[in-house]
């Protein structure tokens, strides 16, 4: 029986290039917790290819009964059921994780919420874990290209508190957070990979 499942067509798109990145990264970690999951696409990919690691989604409580469905369809041994996590209000996870992981999640949040995740995202991970952002950044408060000087345009009329967010000032929480910079990577459609370490 197929289950009706919710679809993002970016997840589609940017999974492999952003498998093509992680997978090295995740070769000897055991454990991932990916923050804002979503539709639940991203998690079963990336299960499915790297199945030596545990992958745990976690997103606001409406978005579960999608990511359940996800799941629930491709029946891996690896993927948990979703854990609710808002960044700002929930009570995070007692237990480390080796990786957290987010997809477009940053420029959707309020800035509040941002600091809440960057000095929360941290607590879960031992010496040498890492913390991975996918999606648009700006540099120096420059846009990287039109098309995101367009998307942030777009982002603000949606919500005003959302924004396209400055590698600096994510980097500063980073910092301030135990965490250094360990890789910056360009992605198809402008783009990037952000891996902090944890010290």
């Amino acid at each position: 029986m197929q289950i009706n499942k919710p679809y993002s067509e970016s997840c589609d798109q940017n999974k492999e290039p952003i498998l093509e990145v992680i997978q090295p990264l995740f070769k000897d970690i055991k454990s991932a917790l990916e923050v804002g999951s979503g539709t639940g696409q991203h998690a079963v990919y990336f299960a499915e290819k790297m199945p030596h690691l545990m992958w745990q989604t976690s997103d606001q409580q409406p978005y579960h009964d999608g990511i359940n469905r996800w799941l629930a369809d491709a029946k891996l041994p690896n993927t948990p059921a979703p854990i609710a996590l808002n960044v700002s209000s929930d009570s995070w996870p007692k237990q480390n994780y080796d990786a957290v992981f987010s997809a477009n999640a940053v420029h959707i949040m309020a800035w509040e919420n941002v600091v809440d995740f960057f000095e929360n995202a941290p607590k879960l991970l031992s010496s040498g874990g890492l913390f991975i952002l996918y999606g648009p950044f700006n540099y120096h408060q420059q846009y990287t290209s039109e098309s995101n000087a367009r998307f942030d345009v777009w982002l603000k009329q949606r919500d005003p508190q959302s924004a396209i967010r400055d590698f600096e000032a994510l980097d500063k929480l980073a910092n301030n957070a135990g965490m250094k910079i360990k890789e910056d990577y360009a992605l198809p459609a402008n783009n990037r990979i952000l891996v902090w370490e944890k010290l």
